[in-house]
């Protein structure tokens, strides 16, 4: 492995080699190189599918029709991350529009990503008799699986990372530096001085941890107290949206909005924070007064469902 960097920890004395090229060859004689960064991806799409389908069979929604969701929202999500990134930095790919379709040279939203999975998958759940609701809750624990392995592909490639820090787990490489001095006029144009010489933040770790924490948090609250279809979809937009409002302040690589100083993810982050708390905290009083069981989870004790007036379930 030839292409790799050095890493350094503040409160670790030796570096530690990461290599961003996990696998380089010749198929059939065409050059063929798998990196890491796309293979971590992967690895993190294949543990949220899995997962996902385990709560599809235990929820007894149809697996067929849970594939046409994952087909057509996973092409959803894509185009949907590369438009929100080329829309935040639009002033550069309208002067220069045959890179917008050069995804392989980086460039994809996590926000503009979500946005295109939910638009598909309301569709495609309309069209194939889905409770769209329930599909959400299901996706969104999946998602916070994805997003936490998937982070560790920043890792190998040195980036997503933040400003200066001098906590013991501030990381320093050659390639974090590199990218500092080559962005150092953007940073000032913004309001803030990154020393190159000096550890930051490794941002894609807290967000992983906090996504991978996330899973089991939403996961812990679906079989004991949900409520309602949707609910923990709304929990993850509090959950995530916390984290990414207070860790996207501290990153070096932010989309701006405009030619301001504000911060398009950590900006919509609040928004969503605040306005799934409200609907929250509404449908929770509601579902309390008038509890009503869903199909495929048992929310209350067997005697309490006993004591209802049967009703009709959701459709899955």
């Amino acid at each position: 492995m030839s292409d790799y960097t050095v890493v350094y920890f503040s409160g670790i004395d030796r570096g530690f080699s990461v290599p961003s090229v996990l696998a380089d060859f010749s198929l059939f004689g065409i050059d063929v190189q798998i990196r890491f960064y796309g293979a971590i991806i992967a690895f993190g799409f294949l543990l949220a599918v899995l997962f996902g389908g385990r709560m599809a069979y235990k929820w007894k929604m149809s697996l067929d029709k849970m594939v046409d969701v994952l087909i057509y929202g996973t092409i959803a999500a894509i185009i949907g991350a590369r438009l929100y990134y080329v829309f935040s930095k639009w002033d550069y790919y309208s002067q220069n529009p045959a890179e917008i379709f050069q995804i392989w040279e980086g460039g994809l939203a996590i926000y503009g990503g979500i946005i295109g999975g939910l638009i598909a998958a309301f569709f495609v759940c309309k069209i194939r008799k889905l409770n769209y609701w329930n599909l959400l809750d299901m996706a969104t624990m999946s998602l916070l699986i994805g997003q936490g392995i998937g982070r560790w592909g920043n890792f190998t490639n040195q980036e997503a990372f933040g400003t200066n820090t001098d906590l013991p787990w501030g990381m320093w490489s050659e390639k974090v530096a590199a990218d500092i001095i080559r962005n150092q006029a953007e940073h000032a144009e913004k309001g803030f001085y990154v020393d190159p010489t000096l550890p930051v933040h490794p941002t894609f770790l807290y967000e992983s941890i906090w996504c991978l924490l996330g899973v089991l948090v939403l996961y812990i609250i679906c079989c004991k107290a949900r409520k309602f279809s949707g609910q923990i979809a709304l929990c993850y937009g509090i959950w995530y949206g916390l984290e990414r409002t207070f860790v996207e302040g501290l990153r070096t690589d932010s989309l701006y909005i405009a030619d301001t100083t504000i911060r398009v993810s950590q900006a919509l982050s609040a928004a969503i924070v605040v306005v799934c708390a409200i609907l929250l905290t509404v449908l929770l009083i509601k579902y309390k007064k008038n509890p009503k069981p869903i199909e495929g989870v048992d929310y209350f004790p067997e005697e309490e469902i006993k004591e209802e007036a049967p009703q009709s379930a959701e459709n899955n």
